[in-house]
């Protein structure tokens, strides 16, 4: 079970380097946003969050 638990630990910290690399400090923040808002179970930060995030995608495309 430890051993899962590194897994998905060291894969969120490489979407969570991914998410920078590729969107900046913007994309960090949306994606911290979209995590607390998920954990805490608030659907207006998750949603805030996953906006930010959306419109980062669709401006990159």
């Amino acid at each position: 079970m430890p051993l899962i638990a590194l897994v998905i630990a060291g894969l969120a910290l490489a979407f969570e380097q991914a998410i920078q690399w590729k969107f900046g400090p913007m994309g960090l923040i949306a994606f911290a946003a979209l995590t607390i808002g998920v954990k805490a179970k608030n659907t207006m930060f998750s949603s805030i969050g996953a906006v930010i995030l959306v419109m980062l995608l669709a401006q990159s495309g």
